[in-house]
């Protein structure tokens, strides 16, 4: 408990100086963190009679028991430390972009000899060409299957060496132009790779202008085939420029920001032009502490373009931000060049502005009545299964293994009706011997929360509301003598179970209700689960994800010990190995070969193939 400390007094020693200033409330909890030019005409500003008068900054001023400083050498050097030190306190008051990895890039590998064409998260200075960013995977994914059908480039790498006897099966797609079985010369293959650089640029007339002039030579030279394709290339490109929106006539790159409030919440929509065309765009929330917009801006800017995010010529900005210089100074050297901050007052730029304060308000509404939706669905979800709390914080749990080999065990968290992927844990089985399902989940759940009930500090996790079990009585029974013995007896749980043939038989000649059903500790007969009810439907996703989430990690770990194996299996070394992959392209693909393909590999037996598909059936 902070006592004695006189914030008259801290106010008046407060240097001139820039640095970071740190406010604590009574327990000496940090409440904000913000960096200055003049730590003592910032802070001032939010204590001064007749100073910063909005709401926002006395409500927070209030709250207010203490202040720490640390003077820095220059501004630059304060914007540093306040990242470092948000990161490692949480302040509640400050906004944290939390989601830097959300962006996925298209990327050209143009330095090699025939470029691929990959989706990416991590922009390197590696001699790539990069293209986005997107926040859709799986609309980057469709654009490169659109892409590639027009300009088919590869997606795996050409050894430089050799050529393989069979090309890949994205050639039989049409996805593939075949380099790596000598279809293709270098020289085709970079017109391909200039008109999709072309096509992903931006320069829509220049890209169509090539391509009819190739259309119109391959006429001329009575090749109608190749005509014939690049006129389907034409039109595919024009159908898709339909889609497209293009909102600026200058091709350039720019990032605008535009900011929302409502319901105590606060939005940040970003839209992303590339080449003056709109290419994607993104939603970003926040609790609503108050603070005045000019601060959260150049809070969200300073973090937005940290690590490996993409830089555009220009940042679009809601208003002038008292750091726009120093923010502006660094943008441009991570970029390497010249990046403008602006706040317009007229013109085109306005517009855009204008276009996502707009999307950012109405991204808000959505987003509580969303919010207000789920909250009835997780009230609706506690009536049904006569739960003792509303299951804000459900955690559910899954075990997968082959007869209790590689047996792992997995954890999803949603939280108030949605994925917390951040709480996700994945487990792998280790005292369990043979194929016994309750205790591989007795070992789980131990883990789980014997662990939370020892560990101290920001990292643990915080108790559930609800527990769902993947699995019917048994599993029930299991998780309610591991709470108990835990002393977490507060806890509902559930236990969804799938129907079994034998359960699924009529009584006295009338048929008995088919389906999935919930088994509970305070009921004796189960509840049947019900279509379209949307707390059902719930947690059948939620069921649906914790068994996702298992398999897809004892998948990886049998790729792995596959590989492993692999190394291990006699009569197959490193140059056997090498071309193994070189034919089939992956471990998979190695694995599903036929006993006849395999043995197509120099040096690999009928012997050695029946061993290498022995892999796959015992692993």
């Amino acid at each position: 408990m902070q006592t004695g400390v006189d914030i008259k007094e801290k106010l008046r020693n407060l240097p001139a100086s820039p640095g970071v200033y740190i406010m604590k409330g009574g327990k000496g909890e940090v409440l904000y963190i913000g960096k200055a030019k003049s730590l003592r005409s910032r802070v001032g500003s939010y204590f001064r009679e007749g100073g910063d008068s909005r709401h926002s900054v006395r409500f927070i001023a209030a709250k207010v028991e203490d202040i720490d400083y640390i003077v820095t050498a220059n501004e630059k050097e304060a914007l540093f430390l306040e990242d470092t030190l948000l990161k490692r306190h949480r302040p509640r008051y400050n906004i944290r972009l939390k989601d830097s990895k959300t962006y996925v890039s298209i990327k050209l590998t143009v330095a090699e000899r025939f470029p691929r064409i990959l989706i990416t998260r991590h922009i390197k200075k590696d001699g790539s060409r990069y293209f986005g960013p997107y926040v859709s995977a799986s609309d980057v994914r469709e654009t490169i299957k659109f892409l590639r059908g027009i300009f088919p480039i590869c997606t795996h790498s050409i050894p430089g060496y050799s050529i393989k006897t069979r090309p890949c099966l994205d050639y039989q797609l049409g996805l593939c132009s075949g380099p790596e079985a000598g279809l293709i010369d270098e020289r085709a293959y970079r017109e391909l790779v200039n008109g999709a650089i072309l096509f992903l640029e931006g320069k829509d007339r220049e890209l169509l202008k090539i391509l009819k002039e190739r259309m119109n030579e391959a006429s001329r030279n009575l090749d109608f085939e190749q005509a014939a394709r690049v006129r389907d290339r034409i039109s595919a490109i024009n159908g898709m420029l339909e889609e497209q929106k293009a909102v600026s006539y200058r091709p350039v790159d720019r990032d605008v920001f535009g900011l929302a409030r409502g319901d105590g919440g606060l939005a940040v929509q970003a839209l992303f032009i590339r080449g003056g065309r709109l290419v994607s765009k993104a939603d970003y929330f926040f609790d609503d502490s108050g603070l005045p917009g000019e601060e959260v801006m150049s809070s969200f800017v300073s973090q937005f373009y940290r690590g490996e995010r993409y830089i555009p010529d220009e940042v679009v900005l809601p208003a002038r931000l008292d750091d726009a210089a120093l923010l502006g100074e660094w943008i441009s050297g991570k970029k390497g060049r010249k990046v403008s901050l602006v706040a317009p007052e007229r013109g085109a730029k306005l517009k855009l502005l204008e276009m996502a304060e707009s999307n950012a308000r109405e991204a808000i509404r959505k987003k509580y009545e969303i919010a207000a939706n789920r909250a009835e669905v997780l009230e609706g979800l506690k009536k049904r299964l006569h739960l003792r709390n509303t299951p804000e914080r459900i955690e559910a749990f899954d075990i997968s293994n082959i007869s209790g080999r590689l047996a792992v065990g997995a954890m999803v968290t949603f939280t108030n009706g949605e994925p917390d992927k951040g709480s996700y844990r994945l487990f792998r089985i280790r005292a369990s011997a043979g194929p016994d399902d309750y205790a591989m989940m007795d070992e789980v759940l131990s883990r789980r929360y014997g662990k939370a009930a020892e560990k101290e500090g920001a990292g643990r996790l915080p108790e559930p509301d609800l527990i769902l079990m993947d699995g019917g009585k048994g599993q029930l029974n299991i998780a309610l003598k591991v709470m108990s013995g835990f002393g977490m007896n507060d806890v509902d749980i559930a236990a969804l179970a799938k129907e079994r043939p034998e359960e699924v038989e009529g009584v006295h000649g009338r048929p008995a209700v088919r389906g999935e059903r919930v088994y509970l500790a305070n009921l004796k007969d189960p509840i049947f689960l019900k279509e379209g009810s949307k707390p059902d439907l719930l947690m059948r996703r939620i069921r649906d994800e914790v068994h996702r989430f298992a398999i897809s990690y004892h998948r990886k770990l049998r790729r792995k010990s596959i590989g492993s194996a692999l190394d291990n299996v006699k009569g197959i070394g490193a140059g056997k190995r090498k071309a193994l992959f070189e034919r089939f392209g992956d471990l998979d693909s190695i694995l599903s070969a036929d006993i006849s393909e395999l043995v197509k590999v120099p040096g690999v037996t009928e012997k050695l193939a029946l061993e290498i598909k022995g892999l796959k059936d015992g692993a």
